[in-house]
């Protein structure tokens, strides 16, 4: 049962409305959102094509404040193929921003960008956040979902990416030891891309973007939510995958749990190899057989994929349902020892006295999928140890950056947790400030303006929960007085692991529904989602079962919907799925009971 409004929702609702006659002004018309409130109704973008050649740009872009144009040069149709598909001619723009030297370091940094401008052109603007630690210019196609078919560039969107302020060639995470660096790779650098982005493309249209999105998936649908909380004025539409909004956190915890392995590794915990012997790949699939024994059945059709995992949360006891060795191991059960080490990582990471400080994992088909091991047993001996030592800490650690797997299995996890919100004289932001949201929470901005947010989740996630960004929700939802669902869509993708991949049906448009729902006011209900059997023109996923139609369909339902089957028609069919409550969701509670 719903809340009532708070005080603040009332207010808030209050405030909205008055702002509608303001924005209605410059939006167009209005419409009536699914819940009570009036929200502005954005106008679809109009096309254009480029005005001059691509060759001409450099000289057009040459008083773009702060910035250097180094190329223009045209990419004909065809070159760039996706899906099989070849996109159209766009011009390939590079340059860079804010080109400095560090007083800390001596190093020589800059915001390098790349952007790509289709010679016919939507009329809208897409910003390219991007994976892990940025530090590389990738190719600016606004790629999205798993093995994708189409991409912004090719559906006509001018489409840029960006380094976000640092080059990996300089020592990867070293950067961290920067506090300038820090700042552009947390915000700062979107904040200086944007207006550059817009101007550059009124120059080469003649008109700037009628619509601006901003999308990514891991660290880029990070950058997705900080640019929702920040320059909410600035993008319309928000596609944020995996988001990492906590990422130092997250980072933290993966640290964590490689100490909880290694006290039952039987190889040298200090590698991958040695780190993965405390829970095998066999041993990850008896506990995805056993979470499947338990929970497959719950959706009405025993089909390798679980759609109501809160129920199966309850339902699944990870002491009690797997086997416990009584000899040695041998794959068909863990040890009691196992069982001790692994729990608390499924539970989420804590203090030494028990405080969580970040959110437990579910268990899911997915936990026996081949993506699992390295963000498991690789990550945090050689990325998060860079990440949490020399980006993250005040102060930073250079023997995080020297030796990795020695840093992160003797950290004190209490007072690294500290430093992660600690400032002083020369880092005078902390991670959990420029790395975060303001206010994750919070997206009155995004609700007023008539923005949308369209965010997508794997349930087997290894790296970031997706029990975290579903708190997330639940939080935005009763920030707005349980409207979220007015601007603001969460779909959770079962089986799927780390932006894609997995035994899931991960290839999915996301950037369609969002453009419809920001533009022409259609809330998007189910997207239909396929698995990436052989023959998949977008990318054959090799975790899709033997067993399983190539081309399965499921719809992804709007968090907290889950699929639930029919009872009749083709099992491997969409349509024989709907989207309904589960009595595992509610208030949250109750989903880490049993763990």
């Amino acid at each position: 049962m719903k809340n009532q409004p708070t005080r603040r929702s009332l207010q808030a609702t209050a405030h909205c409305i008055a702002l509608v006659a303001l924005a209605a002004a410059s939006s167009g018309v209005m419409a009536k959102g699914p819940d009570r409130h009036l929200l502005p109704q954005l106008s679809p973008a109009s096309p254009a094509n480029l005005v001059g050649n691509c060759e001409s740009l450099v000289a057009r872009l040459a008083g773009l404040p702060n910035t250097s144009i180094s190329a223009s040069t045209t990419v004909a149709a065809g070159t760039v193929v996706q899906a099989g598909q070849p996109v159209a001619e766009h011009c390939r723009v590079t340059g860079r921003m804010f080109e400095r030297v560090s007083p800390v370091d001596g190093k020589t940094y800059a915001i390098a960008f790349e952007m790509r401008l289709p010679k016919a052109w939507n009329g809208r603007f897409f910003h390219q956040g991007n994976g892990g630690i940025d530090g590389s210019v990738v190719p600016a196609n606004g790629t999205f979902g798993g093995g994708p078919l189409s991409s912004a560039l090719q559906q006509g969107f001018a489409v840029l990416s960006s380094d976000a302020g640092h080059s990996n060639a300089q020592g990867g995470p070293a950067f961290g030891f920067d506090p300038q660096a820090r700042l552009d790779y947390g915000y700062q650098a979107v904040g200086k891309l944007t207006p550059m982005a817009k101007a550059a493309i009124g120059q080469a249209y003649g008109k700037g973007p009628d619509r601006s999105y901003f999308g990514g998936c891991s660290n880029g649908g990070r950058h997705t939510l900080v640019a929702a909380a920040r320059y909410a004025e600035d993008y319309d539409g928000f596609l944020a995958g995996a988001p990492g909004y906590n990422l130092p956190l997250a980072a933290l915890a993966n640290i964590f749990g490689a100490q909880r392995y290694a006290t039952v590794a039987t190889g040298n915990p200090a590698t991958p190899p040695g780190l993965e012997s405390a829970f095998t790949a066999t041993e990850r699939k008896l506990l995805a057989s056993k979470v499947l024994e338990r929970c497959d059945a719950l959706d009405g059709a025993v089909d390798g994929l679980i759609q109501d995992t809160q129920t199966c949360q309850r339902r699944f006891n990870f002491m009690r349902d797997v086997p416990t060795c009584t000899g040695a191991r041998d794959g068909s059960c863990l040890s009691q020892e196992q069982k001790v080490a692994i729990a608390p990582i499924f539970r989420g990471a804590t203090t030494a006295n028990g405080e969580r400080f970040y959110a437990s994992f579910p268990f899911d088909a997915g936990i026996g999928s081949g993506g699992i091991p390295f963000w498991e047993f690789t990550a945090p001996l050689v990325l998060d140890s860079g990440a949490v030592g020399a980006i993250f800490k005040v102060p930073p650690s250079s023997f995080s950056l020297t030796n990795g797997p020695a840093f992160s299995l003797g950290l004190d996890i209490d007072a690294t947790l500290a430093e992660l919100y600690a400032t002083d004289a020369t880092y005078t932001e902390a991670a959990m400030s420029f790395m975060t949201p303001p206010d994750a929470t919070d997206l009155s901005a995004v609700q007023r303006r008539g923005g949308k947010m369209l965010v997508y989740h794997g349930v087997s996630d290894p790296i970031f929960s997706v029990e975290d960004t579903q708190a997330w929700y639940r939080g935005v939802d009763r920030r707005s007085g349980q409207g979220a669902d007015s601007f603001v869509r969460l779909y959770t993708v079962p089986g799927m692991g780390h932006c894609s991949g997995g035994p899931a049906t991960d290839q999915a448009d996301y950037l369609g529904p969002l453009v419809a729902w920001v533009e022409g006011g259609q809330a998007p209900q189910a997207i239909v989602a396929q698995a990436r059997g052989p023959g998949n023109a977008g990318g054959v996923n090799a975790e899709v079962p033997a067993d399983w139609a190539a081309d399965r369909t499921r719809p992804l339902c709007p968090y907290p919907a889950v699929a639930m089957y029919k009872g009749a028609g083709d099992v491997e069919k969409a349509g024989s799925w709907a989207c309904k409550s589960s009595h595992g969701h509610g208030n949250g509670r109750g989903a880490r009971q049993h763990r």
